[in-house]
């Protein structure tokens, strides 16, 4: 079997299009993110400071905002696109405002988010486009609807107004014939989640993959739910399209498992996490005429294993059902490696008003503090 290696160690390509002012940024960012004690007192302040009307958005978007986010409008992720586009990395456009509650409110961010697949159109710097179903539904219903539980008529109607909206996105994203993603959230709405997601694919999928559910694989039970969603797909005639993490809200589901007294969702360990991701991969990847998929992963070793298992199975790196995803700001020397490669690639840019991006830059800041190793690779490729 031939030898075959990318060299994510390879800086150049990896910081290419950074300026030595740029790179300094972000070293100073990462080095405060390597701190728990200073992330958290970062956050506290911060949310405090909003609370009380402190002006303190020019800060946030100087900084943190900055490394992680393309602009608050889709107008300002421009250069953002441009910049990634000119090294054959995508931008999925992430409207990131979260935990709304308005009937108003979520028809801004439907609307918000058909704007987004109008400017993805045609355009091949765009791949895909994003959302969230909490960003356009309740949450108190979306949990309701995930435990199974009968609703009454006030829920009943905003259930209803949840599908037509999601609904409205699909069928619009379908007629463009532009993909879309539906992101992952907590265990106790996820079902409600993963419905919308399964009857818009089982619609819309039917010649190509337009609409992708997202599958968190530090939760035990996703590898199953992975092989039963295909084994479905498969027998009503449908592509499956999903977008495999490892996970997002791994502190919150545990300590609300333990609050309310119920098994932990989450896996038992890393080990666990990264097996059944690399597992899923390797699933999707044996099947890819019938899934499409996107490795969102920092992994090096996962990218890479994925990487050499397409070449040893002869899929071409640009085949249509693989991608490679990463979040802007981090991992570049995936990102760009991947892209200098050939292969599939894009960056999640969220983007939206600085205060409403807060819930977004908190969890990379905590993501960065916890995730073994994160910090400290960033540094160590910015250092060379």
């Amino acid at each position: 079997m031939n030898e075959f290696k990318l060299n994510f160690q390879d800086i150049e390509t990896a910081f290419a299009d950074k300026s030595n002012s740029e790179l300094k940024e972000k070293y100073r960012l990462f080095k405060m993110m390597s701190s728990p004690f200073l992330v958290g007192i970062g956050t506290s302040i911060t949310n405090f400071a909003f609370a009380i009307g402190l002006p303190i958005s020019g800060l946030i978007k100087a900084t943190m905002f900055e490394q992680f986010c393309g602009g608050e409008t889709i107008e300002e992720c421009e250069k953002t696109i441009n910049k990634l586009g000119s090294s054959h990395i995508g931008t999925i456009l992430d409207y990131s405002v979260e935990g709304k509650s308005s009937e108003e409110d979520f028809e801004r961010a439907k609307e918000e988010t058909i704007l987004n697949l109008k400017r993805a159109k045609g355009d091949e710097n765009i791949p895909f486009a994003v959302f969230k179903v909490t960003g356009i539904a309740p949450f108190g219903t979306l949990e309701k609807v995930s435990a199974g539980q009968e609703l009454p008529e006030k829920n009943q109607a905003k259930w209803e107004a949840a599908k037509r909206r999601v609904n409205e996105i699909c069928e619009f994203a379908h007629s463009i014939e532009q993909p879309i993603f539906i992101d992952a959230e907590e265990t106790w709405i996820q079902n409600a989640i993963d419905e919308l997601a399964t009857e818009m694919m089982e619609k819309f999928n039917r010649e190509k993959a337009i609409v992708y559910n997202t599958i968190q694989l530090y939760r035990h039970d996703r590898l199953t739910y992975l092989k039963k969603s295909h084994t479905e797909a498969k027998a009503k005639g449908y592509i499956l399209a999903e977008k495999l993490v490892r996970g997002a809200y791994m502190e919150k589901e545990r300590a609300r498992a333990e609050e309310f007294g119920y098994p932990s969702p989450i896996q038992p360990d890393k080990a666990a996490t990264d097996r059944d991701y690399n597992l899923a991969v390797e699933y999707c990847l044996e099947n890819v005429e019938t899934i499409a998929f996107v490795a969102g992963t920092h992994n090096e070793l996962s990218t890479q294993t994925l990487a050499q298992k397409m070449h040893e199975k002869g899929i071409a790196p640009n085949h249509p059902h693989v991608f490679f995803s990463q979040l802007f700001g981090m991992s570049d020397n995936l990102s760009y490696v991947l892209a200098k490669n050939d292969y599939n690639v894009s960056k999640y840019v969220p983007y939206g008003p600085v205060k409403d991006a807060i819930p977004y830059l908190t969890r990379r800041a905590n993501e960065n503090t916890s995730v073994m190793g994160q910090v400290s690779r960033e540094l160590n490729l910015i250092d060379k």
